[in-house]
């Protein structure tokens, strides 16, 4: 590979090389097996809700195609993997009989990885909750906690004995907002109060999972992974920094506070009140004991962080209001991912990470998603040259080492994605794989950042021995 500019990128002896998916977006096998509807069968299944048409009901057909994908792990180097267990396919209706298939599946890939001395990192819910929980009224419902607990219980026990990483949720605040306050994931919910009552009920069900994950594990080392783009006022204005104190505030401070045991931040629920997105008597879903469970003690943070977001009043009439002063990047095609509005910004990362441990003081922080969207496709001579991503993966990874240099306890670094694969609300159209993927045949290729990645590992690991 050509020279990146990255041969001192040195990381600490044991940081672990990643990649990460989630089970919806590279299964497919919808049917197989025994498993169920998840509430993204039914979301893509709706007209409309996909702006391709397209579902994931065989995306990159990982179900089948494990063997392959693990051997293109292992010929990346890779030294851990992050995937998710696919609810319904164990719990087919979220609760009661186990399907011993869909245990037998992540079982069967756990082994292969281990044999690939690749360390399995699981998640346990990345979003695609079982639609007849759903119907019961999802993550809105108290129950659904309980029963999350119980999917907890149920997947650690099986393979408790050979996985000790563990992430209980996947970005509950896009969870919760995204899926229902905005409409625009499953369930396609339009209901902020709706939704601030799934975000208590899923950090309460982290909190609940965390002591029976460790009881059925005895090795375990178990966190959540929190999306935290890097979020600044468009200009220093006391209207743009409101706009951003409330952001901010309810993207990132609504979650973490109650994890940390700061309960959540008065002024946010005062404004929420005041919105009329919940009741004058505040939250009224909140029980006694809940905010003891939720802060109980964990042993990582996981971050997924991808681009900067500038906060702007436009209540106010630009005339009225300050210039905006925080500068964009430049109309380069390497500074703006294929996702609207998503710029490239690595410094953010070093900004996100600094003050997420100065605030909190996690024991230790992986980077849970990095990544980038470019669909850039195999030439004449099947060569996926995206050197964009190469410089991204590049500008990230030295925005994170100057954060251990700083004395931040990152451990690892797992990038978004393995493959290509079924992107939630833009189907098939955005492409942020280290491998390309036919989508048709199920042919996979190596793009040059997945060759880059590779030489970079073996560097890394190579200076640590």
């Amino acid at each position: 590979m050509a020279n990146t500019r990255s041969e001192g990128m040195i990381f600490p002896k044991g940081f672990l090389w990643g990649a990460a998916t989630s089970a919806y977006q590279i299964e497919g096998a919808w049917t197989a097996d025994g498993k169920a509807e998840s509430i993204w069968d039914h979301f893509a299944h709706t007209a409309g809700n996909i702006i391709t048409g397209e579902t994931g009901d065989t995306a990159c057909d990982h179900y089948h195609r494990w063997p392959e994908d693990v051997s293109l792990m292992k010929s990346i180097g890779l030294s851990a993997y992050r995937f998710s267990i696919a609810w319904p396919r164990i719990l087919p209706y979220g609760r009661g009989t186990v399907n011993q298939k869909g245990l037998d599946f992540y079982s069967r890939l756990v082994d292969s990885l281990l044999e690939a001395d690749i360390v399995p990192f699981v998640t346990l819910f990345h979003w695609d909750l079982p639609q007849a929980l759903q119907n019961e009224g999802g993550f809105a419902a108290r129950s659904t906690a309980e029963a999350f607990v119980a999917f907890a219980d149920v997947v650690s026990r099986c393979l408790g004995d050979r996985v000790s990483n563990w992430i209980t949720h996947n970005e509950p605040s896009v969870f919760a907002y995204i899926g229902h306050k905005f409409g625009s994931h499953a369930p396609g919910l339009r209901d902020a109060y709706t939704a601030l009552r799934v975000a208590h009920h899923l950090l309460l069900s982290h909190g609940w999972s965390v002591p029976v994950i460790r009881a059925n594990c005895a090795a375990a080392n178990v966190g959540i992974a929190m999306n935290v783009n890097y979020n600044q006022p468009a200009s220093a204005s006391r209207c743009d920094y409101a706009v951003w104190q409330y952001e901010y505030g309810m993207w990132t401070r609504w979650f973490l506070d109650p994890l940390y045991g700061r309960d959540y931040p008065p002024d946010l629920v005062r404004r929420e009140i005041e919105k009329g997105e919940l009741p004058g008597s505040g939250l009224d879903f909140v029980e006694e004991g809940d905010l003891a469970a939720i802060a109980v003690p964990t042993d990582f943070l996981g971050i997924n962080y991808y681009t900067r977001q500038l906060s702007r009043d436009n209540s106010v009439p630009e005339e009225e209001n300050l210039p905006v002063t925080a500068a964009l990047s430049s109309d380069d095609a390497e500074n703006w991912q294929e996702m609207e509005g998503w710029e490239v910004y690595p410094e953010g990362l070093f900004n996100v990470l600094s003050w997420l441990y100065f605030e909190y003081q996690p024991q230790a922080i992986y980077i849970t998603e990095n990544g980038a969207s470019w669909s850039d496709a195999p030439d004449n001579q099947g060569r996926v040259k995206d050197t964009r991503r190469i410089r991204f993966l590049e500008r990230h990874l030295l925005s994170a080492r100057r954060a251990i240099q700083s004395g931040i306890p990152l451990r690892g670094y797992f990038a978004w994605s393995l493959l290509d694969n079924f992107e939630w609300g833009y189907g098939f159209k955005q492409r942020f794989g280290l491998v390309w993927v036919d989508f048709e045949t199920q042919k996979r290729i190596l793009k040059d950042s997945a060759l880059w990645y590779r030489d970079l590992i073996h560097k890394d690991l190579e200076a640590g021995s």
